[in-house]
């Protein structure tokens, strides 16, 4: 522990604090302490700190879906963002309170975000494409003061109706007192009392008054929400300092291997927030950020987003890197010649895939598999890190039962949950007293490599997202004409991961698959299209003939011959296949 904890306070000192902390680590189960009496400023650390020597230079190098561009220095990113913190203190926000980001990965989030920091709010960014309900049951989870979202925003070439939905939400909840709209798409949007333009709220501010909030290392930074549980949003709350400091030491010691630095990915997503924008701009590098889908207007995007802008290191999920795979088994254009790094997180490389990736790229890039959590503030380790000498290591063992654990302290750890009483996330620390357990089981090679195995609690990541299977089935069995239902993880070569239900239907359902179709549209609409599954079976009854995991087992083998149409199964055939 002695050495893991000098490699933390090199981190540490690489940053900029306004209060220098007293004692780096304190047991404190569970959670710990870390940088005790320490102030600091996650805004100041990502801008004003490099003002003197990269004031010019890119901070942020954007491109929107139709392809229009922005480039923002360090000195623009600063100015925006402190004009931007002096309108959220006329607002009436301050140290503690709420601000909801329902925005895409534009320019002005990060400067909202940023701004938040700069005063000590708690952000949380919430996924665009979430529907109506979805989108009301978290901001009543979270309780924002103000909300920010879009007139409209692109994906997949079409505009979703941003502004119109958070309405429709903030119908169903209470407490937000403004309403701040960043004009994407120039579609009409309806107006109300609160409501407020971004740039009229951003011109009309005083920076003077947009100063930096020095905050106990522990203030809490960000939620970041995990699947639903019991019907309700789950999220882990972080601290300022510990975020910080796990997404710089992941930044310059696990992932970044030149300067230009980008990350695909939902920046709803945790490690899009750690590893896109904190990570970078904490390193003073450049910060590559695309809106969209990276199939619009053609399947080579991603190449020329690294051709264009000379990416060094790129971060992404095995599911985007499927989804390249499928739409050419190479690049359409040689845009691969800047990267020297591609690491994938969110879920398990596979090697056929990473062999496919390798090839693509070429020998001169590295190509890692990197592991993290949520709950621990992204990524924490890698099977080829740029610099293992300094990056901690909290010391990972494999239990008898087969589950990957922490012994040693890690200090991006979240500092609280937030959620439905007894949540099974608490259990990180109970399942295995003096250990932090993952909830991910594992193995080692004859080589001594890991190969992880799937969770122990049924939350499966899909797109870099974390899905809960029993949600989706309460969901399904909530629905008319089921009777039985569950949900097991399905791995397609060309779509990656996703979801496959089976359900049993009750003797007066309508004929026909029209109504299984709708089961999927019910889940869609009620958790979002990552939860919704993407293969259905239809199953005569559920026997005894096995036990629960043998069924899940065999329902996930003839799931994964299935395509989108809804098939009809026996019994006897998931018996059989589990066997």
């Amino acid at each position: 522990m002695a050495d893991d904890l000098a490699r933390w306070r090199h981190v540490a000192g690489g940053l900029v604090w306004a209060t220098p902390y007293t004692e780096l680590y304190r047991p404190d189960p569970p959670y710990d302490a870390w940088f005790v009496g320490g102030r600091i400023n996650l805004s100041t650390n990502c801008l004003d700190r490099h003002l003197d020597t990269r004031a010019d230079r890119p901070a942020v190098l954007w491109e929107g879906e139709p392809g229009d561009r922005v480039s923002l220095s360090y000195r623009e990113l600063h100015q925006q963002v402190e004009r931007l913190a002096a309108a959220l203190r006329a607002m009436g926000v301050g140290v503690g309170d709420r601000v909801a980001l329902h925005l895409g990965w534009l320019p002005e989030t990060v400067v909202a975000m940023l701004a938040c920091a700069r005063i000590g709010a708690v952000y949380t960014v919430i996924p665009v494409p979430l529907p109506v309900e979805a989108l009301a049951l978290r901001l009543a989870d979270f309780a924002p003061r103000i909300l920010f979202t879009q007139d409209g925003g692109w994906r997949h070439g079409a505009i979703l109706p941003l502004k119109a939905r958070a309405d429709e939400a903030l119908e169903a909840t209470s407490g937000v007192q403004h309403t701040v709209v960043v004009r994407r798409t120039g579609v009409q949007v309806g107006w109300f009392e609160g409501d407020r333009w971004y740039d009229e709220v951003v011109a009309a501010a005083d920076p003077a008054a947009g100063d930096a909030e020095p905050l106990p290392a522990a203030a809490p930074l960000c939620a970041v929400h995990l699947a639903n549980r019991g019907g309700r949003p789950v999220a882990v709350v972080h601290r300022t300092a510990n975020l910080m400091a796990s997404s710089l030491a992941a930044h310059r010691h696990g992932v970044a291997d030149g300067d230009v630095f980008w990350c695909a990915g939902d920046l709803a997503w945790l490690g899009a927030q750690a590893h896109g924008v904190l990570g970078p701009l904490l390193a003073g590098d450049q910060a590559v950020m695309y809106e969209g889908t990276l199939d619009v207007p053609s399947p080579d995007r991603t190449w020329t987003i690294i051709d264009r802008y000379g990416v060094s290191s790129l971060v992404t999920s095995p599911s985007i890197v499927r989804s390249l795979r499928g739409w050419s088994q190479s690049p359409p254009v040689p845009a691969a010649s800047s990267l020297r790094r591609v690491t994938t997180i969110g879920e398990r490389l596979d090697a056929d895939l990473r062999s496919w990736l390798q090839q693509v790229v070429g020998a001169g890039t590295t190509v890692a598999d990197g592991w993290g959590q949520v709950e621990l503030g992204g990524i924490v380790t890698l099977d080829t890190p740029v610099d293992a000498a300094r990056l901690p290591d909290p010391g990972f063992d494999i239990l008898d039962d087969g589950e990957w654990v922490m012994r040693g302290p890690w200090a991006g750890t979240m500092s609280g949950v937030e959620g439905p009483a007894g949540d099974p996330t608490e259990s990180h620390w109970t399942r295995h007293p003096g250990v932090y357990a993952t909830g991910d089981l594992a193995r080692r090679d004859d080589s001594g490599r890991v190969e992880f195995l799937g969770r122990i609690d049924q939350v499966v990541s899909v797109s870099g997202q974390l899905v809960s299977l029993t949600e989706v089935r309460d969901t399904l069995l909530d629905q008319p004409f089921v009777a039985a239902a569950e949900v097991v993880e399905r791995v397609d070569r060309t779509l990656g991961r996703s979801l496959a239900a089976a359900v049993v239907l009750q003797a007066d359902a309508p004929p026909g698959m029209a109504v299984v179709r709708d089961l999927q549209d019910a889940v869609r609409e009620l958790l979002g299209g990552l939860s919704r599954p993407h293969a259905m079976l239809v199953v005569d009854r559920f026997g005894d003939e096995i036990d629960e995991p043998a069924r899940r087992r065999g329902l996930a083998v003839l799931a994964a011959t299935v395509q989108a149409d809804p098939v009809q199964v026996t019994w006897d055939q998931v018996v059989a296949a589990a066997r």
